[in-house]
């Protein structure tokens, strides 16, 4: 059977993986601060990319505290690599 590779993330998600890949595991409240230095950027829009990343595998959800805490699935590298790769097949 062939293993599923993930999804190519498009550029708003890629902004929050570079996001939560500087800061580290974070709430969507601390991406969405972190976002809003370069672009305002509404806090409902952040949580429905961040809720749309997990069901497509790009990041994890923690629910063991009150805020839910996201992390990357796949170092920075790796989806650089695979990103580079894609560009290279096209």
């Amino acid at each position: 059977m062939k293993k599923q590779t993930p999804l190519r993330p498009t550029d708003a998600e890629l902004a929050i993986l570079r996001v939560l890949w500087q800061r580290g595991p974070s709430t969507v409240r601390q991406v969405q601060e972190t976002l809003n230095r370069d672009r305002p950027t509404g806090y409902t829009t952040v949580l429905k990319m961040m809720q749309i990343m997990t069901d497509k595998g790009l990041v994890r959800r923690d629910e063991s505290q009150r805020a839910h805490i996201y992390h990357p699935v796949f170092a920075e590298a790796e989806t650089q690599q695979r990103l580079v790769g894609d560009l290279i097949e096209r």
